[in-house]
């Protein structure tokens, strides 16, 4: 006997997942992350026996329900589904799959679309801030078409504005979660930042890389996978964020003089493998490190600070990712006002997933 569960399964950005409606999964945590392994068919190294793409950015899901706030249209519950691991991490945002969220809840009937655009606000629920999602709908219909390109995903599609509003210190507390610009660990400087997402910016050349190799070769150095995790396992109770063996936070990411006309060129782990491009959020905070005086990336970063809207193109494996911040320098002291990227979704399939019953039958 199986149990079949309405879901959509969508892109998000640069990564892939299944979004549920939060009344068709268990209530009970434990249950519901039993049956996430197995619609993802995980633990699997190829996920062959699940919708999991064998990759962590393939192994995501989007948990979305009525808001529980009043600023807010949606709850948006993000969960990282282990690959190799039975594991289900709800310990840290996902922009990407964020960018699913606003289309979904709008197809799905919890926001009314307007003719035009339609602006979805959504409680990011992993770190109690908002996001604001303003998706094209002409004719009160969701487009998924468009002109707008984003690296790591081929072709175009429609664009959606990610308005972040409050997200310093969402994870750690703090922007700084060590209360330090600059911390040692292991001989090494480094500087810890939570703007969305909680990262640890490293220089790369402190681990004898120029910045530019490519993700799998990196993967494939042993001794700086396990000088990269040394750290960030020393690293997580510092960032209020306790023992983050088995967490997927924070990200390490290491920077380099830019490349290609960026500010900055990184490489991320993500925990412990590379990632083809950079996390959204990811993105966000070592944008935040990039005009911060003293860290880490600001005598990497080819950047000139000022008081006002300033875009910033993040170089990763991929190409570029852009953030818009506006940014008060004023006093000495760095505030990030409001940070803003573009991110695109498609719809792939809308239908039912069907797990073995024995893991939990729906009622």
């Amino acid at each position: 006997m199986l149990t079949a569960i309405a879901t959509t399964l969508m892109r998000g950005g640069t990564s892939k997942g299944a979004y549920f409606d939060a009344r068709d999964l268990p209530a009970d945590a434990a249950t519901r992350d039993r049956v996430l392994l197995a619609v993802m068919g995980s633990p699997d190294l190829r996920q062959i026996d699940g919708l999991g793409g064998a990759h962590p950015l393939t192994s995501k899901v989007a948990l979305i329900s009525a808001a529980t706030r009043h600023d807010a249209d949606v709850d948006y519950l993000f969960l990282q589904v282990g690959v190799d691991k039975a594991e289900v991490s709800a310990a840290q945002n996902c922009g990407n799959i964020l960018a699913g969220v606003g289309p979904w809840a709008i197809e799905q009937g919890y926001v009314a679309a307007s003719d035009g655009v339609t602006s979805v606000r959504i409680h990011m629920v992993n770190t109690g801030s908002i996001a604001v999602a303003h998706v094209s709908t002409p004719g009160g219909e969701v487009q998924y078409q468009g002109d707008a390109r984003i690296d790591g995903v081929p072709g175009t599609a429609a664009g959606i504005p990610l308005d972040f509003l409050d997200v310093a210190g969402s994870s750690c507390g703090a922007l700084l979660p060590t209360g330090n610009v600059v911390d040692r660990v292991d001989g090494l400087e480094l500087s810890c930042i939570d703007n969305g997402m909680p990262v640890v910016i490293l220089r790369a050349v402190d681990f004898g890389l120029k910045g530019d190799e490519a993700p799998a070769d990196i993967e494939a150095n042993a001794a700086i996978k396990a000088r990269v995790e040394r750290i960030r396992l020393e690293l997580g109770p510092r960032m209020n964020l306790g023992d983050v063996a088995n967490k997927t936070v924070p990200k390490m990411t290491l920077v380099s003089p830019p490349l290609a006309g960026g500010i900055v060129s990184t490489r991320t782990f993500i925990p412990h493998r590379v990632h083809e491009a950079i996390g959204v959020l990811g993105a966000v905070s070592v944008a935040t490190a990039c005009v911060l005086p003293g860290s880490a990336a600001a005598g990497i970063a080819r950047v000139t600070v000022q008081t006002g809207p300033q875009r910033l193109d993040i170089e990763h494996p991929s190409g570029f990712f852009t953030v818009d911040m506006d940014i008060d320098s004023t006093g000495g002291e760095i505030r990030i006002k409001r940070s803003a990227l573009l991110r695109t979704a498609r719809k792939l399939m809308e239908g039912q997933v069907f797990i073995p019953g024995g893991i939990w039958r729906a009622r």
